[in-house]
């Protein structure tokens, strides 16, 4: 196992179609991840370690790993400064595993030096000055806000709308005229099926009562590496941020 100053950063993002938790390429296909288990086991390993992240005042932190090394990148309260904790993958064992690993010479480093000084802030100072400094801006660890409508996709595919038209500030005229132009083709007295137009009319009255009252889902994460949020204290898988629109709070 190597320090952070003896090993170069890697980039986050896996090559190929790789899993997501454990990094196998192995029957993977489209999917993210191998298996739910798998993901579980990861999100497991890192959420019982949090304790490390609170200590070091972590205000946001990401995980990843490649085949040969895994990196654990924190942004402290506080600062601007980004510090990366990069150690050697071993032969046959998870990415999993190999935090736990990680976070057990770190805890016992802090931890020693803990007793040492009988100061809590002198330990974290001194494990945060075993890490590297200055990887890239505090963008690659503090991802922009995801908000989505929480409005079901097949009622705007019935209407013929995009997602991006719920933002418009005249949204109930833009579904009355989606509803028409669809009416047209699928009511029963011009030759459409009866039940295409009872679909027609559910989506309609669907996105006219969000319009009214709309609401929507926010998330902070990044497609290809975990998540910490220190004011929740809870790690986020790797979350699809491409089918979603991103704006900062």
């Amino acid at each position: 196992m190597t320090s952070a100053s003896a090993t170069r950063a890697i980039s986050p993002k896996p090559e190929g179609n790789a899993c997501l938790s454990c990094g196998t390429r192995e029957n993977m296909l489209r999917r993210k991840y191998c298996s739910v288990e798998c993901r579980q086991r990861l999100r497991y390993k890192l959420q019982v370690r949090t304790g490390l992240l609170r200590a070091l005042q972590t205000r946001y932190a990401t995980f990843y790993f490649d085949d040969r090394v895994i990196v654990l990148d924190i942004l402290p309260y506080g600062t601007q400064e980004i510090y990366s904790f990069i150690f050697a993958r071993r032969p046959g064992v998870t990415p999993a595993d190999d935090f736990s690993c990680m976070a057990n010479v770190l805890g016992n480093d802090w931890w020693a030096e803990r007793r040492r000084t009988h100061k809590k802030y002198r330990a974290s100072q001194h494990l945060l000055r075993t890490a590297r400094q200055g990887n890239g801006d505090i963008r690659s660890v503090m991802p922009a806000e995801e908000r989505r409508a929480v409005i079901k996709d097949n009622f705007l595919t019935q209407l013929k709308i995009d997602r991006k038209d719920l933002d418009a500030p005249n949204l109930d005229r833009v579904v009355k005229k989606a509803y028409r132009q669809q009416a047209l083709r699928h009511h029963p007295d011009r030759g459409g099926r009866p039940e295409a137009f009872r679909r027609l009319q559910k989506a309609y009255e669907s996105l006219m009562g969000w319009a009214e009252n709309p609401s929507f889902t926010r998330r902070r994460g990044f497609p290809d590496k975990w998540f910490y949020d220190g004011e929740t204290n809870r790690w986020v898988q790797p979350v699809p941020v491409s089918r979603v629109r991103a704006g900062r709070r």
